[in-house]
């Protein structure tokens, strides 16, 4: 039964991201413009776009394509870039590389401490504490991303000159130097992040403390926090790890406008200068990649889900 329904997750979730690399290449096939007329700028002419594109393959039909492009990711070689003619693995395994060392410094931030304080909120329920944090985690998350990015900028890096405005790091640096070039873009995705994760947190274990057994526990005289720690949060895995895993897939997928608001070198900037160019395959292969991770890891969180609550491997 088990197997069985990690297959059907499985197949899911292949599916899904098959449907998604339908939607991004539809979605580039409808941009205005293309690289050849971005190539020749204004000395353009008809002939000198169309012999532009027929070189690159622009010129094939849509279908051909997109099973070419699909057919050669699926087998690793995700192809050259239509503006210089390089091969993109290079570029995109650097550029990957920075968006997953942000994202991972962010959420070894973010995880523990925001499943510590919704542990906390719901231990002190109703406390000032509890309160504190909750209307400061839901004014966190009324402001979008730039805005905490940009407030971030004006406060420590122009009024108290702590941290760089700009986020620019290379392959010579070493990790200190990365972590201070990257402190104000890792801050914003912590305080995006972890506003909602402590409200799930504090949500889920709030949610288990109204059932009978725990009443049962307090009438026998067990500790408040004996009681979240060893039956509520159990019970709560489940969605804790769901909303964990849905905030580590936006660490990655929806960092795209902090690493254009401090101009950091991830993938997220990748694509936005590629969608500029209109270099389609690289737009395409980051499209993918966000997906991928996006669908990865929401698979991963819910075959957790599944092993950690028995009931769920029965559905009624």
């Amino acid at each position: 039964m088990l197997l069985k329904l990690v297959g059907y997750r499985l197949a899911r979730g292949l599916t899904t991201l098959w449907l998604v690399s339908l939607l991004i290449f539809a979605s580039t096939e409808i941009l205005p413009g293309d690289v050849a007329t971005a190539i020749l700028g204004q000395s353009r002419t008809p002939e000198t776009v169309a012999a532009i594109r027929n070189s690159l393959g622009l010129n094939r039909p849509a279908y051909i394509r997109y099973a070419d492009w699909l057919g050669h990711f699926v087998r690793g070689d995700i192809g050259k870039s239509l503006a210089n003619q390089r091969d993109i693995a290079p570029e995109i395994r650097e550029r990957l590389g920075n968006t997953l060392f942000l994202a991972g410094i962010a959420a070894c931030i973010s995880v523990p401490l925001s499943i510590l304080l919704g542990l906390l909120a719901a231990i002190r329920h109703e406390s000032f504490f509890d309160r504190l944090v909750s209307a400061a985690t839901l004014a966190t998350i009324s402001f979008p991303e730039f805005f905490i990015g940009y407030v971030l900028i004006i406060v420590f890096a122009v009024k108290l000159d702590w941290f760089p405005s700009l986020a620019m790091i290379d392959s010579q640096m070493g990790f200190w130097a990365r972590l201070d070039a990257i402190a104000l873009p890792a801050a914003t995705l912590v305080l995006v992040v972890l506003a909602h994760m402590m409200r799930q947190t504090r949500a889920a274990v709030l949610n288990i403390l109204g059932h009978p057994f725990i009443e049962m526990a307090v009438l026998k005289g067990v500790p408040k926090w004996r009681i979240v720690l060893e039956h509520a949060v159990p019970n709560a895995l489940a969605p804790i790890v769901n909303v964990v895993a849905l905030n580590l897939a936006y660490l990655v997928v929806g960092v795209v406008v902090v690493e254009v608001v401090f101009v950091y070198p991830g993938m997220g900037q990748l694509m936005v200068d590629s969608v500029a160019k209109r270099d389609v395959p690289v737009v395409q292969t980051c499209g993918l990649i966000f997906a991928l991770t996006y669908v990865g890891l929401n698979m991963i969180a819910d075959l957790v889900g599944v092993l950690s609550n028995p009931r769920l491997r029965h559905p009624r």
